[in-house]
């Protein structure tokens, strides 16, 4: 038997990510995938998907991920069902995750930010601008820093 999934799509809002009693994160998030052709009246139709997807790549998901990112989602499909509200079956069709590839860089999620308070020359923040902008952490400049491969230790 076989059941494999891959999509690549925009979420149509942010993930929700919530915990089990047990303590292990779940998030939760609907996938927008394009069908490959065009109706009648030149609109292309859209599908959309509920997925699921389990631990830390859950928290990576809802740390990482927002409304409108394009991801890759590699999983299975699965069913499941239980009793509402009212008494009746519900039944629930969505992709279970295994990965998540996040398919565009966050720099063109965000608007572009400046900054200002980040030494250029050598990569590290610059006291003096943080606490001009009220910022009480010295360390913390607000905007990620460019760090470059070579200055890693691994």
């Amino acid at each position: 038997m076989m059941n494999r999934v891959v999509l690549v799509g925009r979420l149509t809002k942010d993930p929700e990510l919530r915990y089990t009693p047990a303590g292990d994160a779940v998030a939760t998030f609907t996938l927008a995938v394009n069908r490959n052709y065009k109706t009648a009246n030149g609109e292309q139709p859209v599908d959309f998907i509920n997925c699921v997807v389990w631990r830390k790549p859950a928290e990576n998901v809802a740390n990482f991920l927002k409304k409108g990112s394009l991801a890759g989602v590699d999983g299975k499909v699965q069913t499941r069902n239980y009793e509402g509200n009212d008494g009746k079956r519900v039944y629930v069709t969505e992709i279970l995750a295994e990965s998540v590839q996040f398919l565009e860089p966050r720099s063109s999620q965000e608007a572009p930010q400046q900054q200002s308070n980040v030494n250029q020359s050598n990569h590290q923040p610059n006291p003096q601008n943080s606490r001009q902008q009220g910022n009480s952490d010295p360390f913390s400049t607000g905007t990620p820093i460019d760090i470059s491969d070579d200055d890693l230790p691994f």
